[in-house]
């Protein structure tokens, strides 16, 4: 791997969207997985990415999201999209940022992408240091349905063809458009000043980034990820669903790391739960924010923990539902 110096990377969250679908006062990206904002877990695999710089995208009005971006991430630069004109407009938002990061990469995130892992970050990093201009996350699914299918042909992504847009024969492939992607930071801002919006809708939109690449003759490539990770929050279903995926992953790795779960679909966790090993988790507890459990204590069951720390000897038994 190329020095740390010559691929340092800049994040850049777009978090303007209105999430209408919501029908929610609150701004999407506000939303609690875990009891933490949507926002925050992409913050948080930012952070467990070892990324230099962030950068988040915010729209008109947004004052609760960049009120938390003060307490969450206060080195955060912020920037504010007045008009929403599309993915690539949103990016171009943050065209201080980019001007001034001439080297390395430049991920482009999603702030309403929760279940996003540093490992995926890690992966589309690596494909623009081996060479690539754009790189595309990309997932297989057997219900391609909606999703913009990802047409490779010898190890290239040549495009990006929208479902409504596809051929008969281009709507048989399932390997989708996860929309998370990785640009290279000396072409960045070229191909982005290139993005037209000479479509229905009019606005500019940042998959056209892979034509211009190909267009111009520059390396783009689609690198596989898990669904889960790309998973995007546009109404409350999905949110949910998100919520499911969440516990799921909780639960599957507290097990591993040494804590016990008598009934593990009955436990729920927030972000910020701390077990320690030789933990038992009894039937329907929920741990809402601000728990850490040390070593060998018992959680009896239907407990509700909120802000609290339990060690040994502490008696078993408290802070019951």
């Amino acid at each position: 791997m190329s020095d740390n110096i010559s691929w340092r990377t800049l994040a850049v969250i777009l978090a303007a969207g209105q999430g209408t679908r919501m029908r929610s006062q609150l701004p999407k990206v506000m939303h609690p997985v875990g009891n933490r904002p949507l926002l925050g877990h992409v913050l948080a695999a930012v952070e467990a990415a070892n990324i230099d710089q962030c950068a988040v995208v915010l729209g008109a009005g947004s004052g609760t999201v960049a009120d938390y971006l003060k307490q969450a991430a206060p080195t955060a630069r912020t920037f504010t999209q007045q008009e929403q004109l599309g993915t690539a407009h949103a990016l171009l938002a943050a065209r201080p940022a980019l001007q001034a990061h001439e080297q390395g990469c430049v991920l482009v995130l999603f702030g309403d992408s929760p279940l996003i892992s540093a490992q995926t970050l890690a992966q589309l990093r690596q494909a623009l240091i081996d060479g690539a201009a754009v790189a595309v996350a990309g997932f297989h699914t057997t219900q391609p349905g909606p999703y913009g299918r990802l047409l490779v042909e010898e190890g290239r992504l040549l495009a990006i063809r929208e479902a409504r847009d596809a051929s008969p024969k281009e709507l048989e492939v399932n390997f989708c458009n996860g929309g998370v992607m990785g640009l290279r930071a000396d072409t960045c801002l070229w191909l982005l000043d290139r993005i037209g919006n000479q479509n229905a809708q009019g606005e500019y939109y940042l998959t056209d980034a892979v034509a211009v690449a190909n267009c111009a003759g520059l390396p783009v490539t689609a690198v596989e990820v898990d669904e889960d990770d790309v998973l995007g929050v546009n109404d409350r279903e999905q949110l949910h669903a998100a919520e499911q995926l969440f516990q799921q992953r909780r639960r599957r790795s507290v097990m591993q790391s040494g804590v016990s779960l008598v009934a593990a679909d009955t436990v729920f966790f927030s972000a910020d739960t701390q077990l320690a090993t030789d933990v038992r988790i009894e039937p329907c507890v929920v741990f809402g924010p601000g728990v850490s459990v040390g070593s060998g204590v018992r959680v009896d069951a239907f407990s509700r923990l909120e802000n609290i720390r339990l060690e040994q000897p502490v008696s078993e038994g408290i802070c019951h539902a």
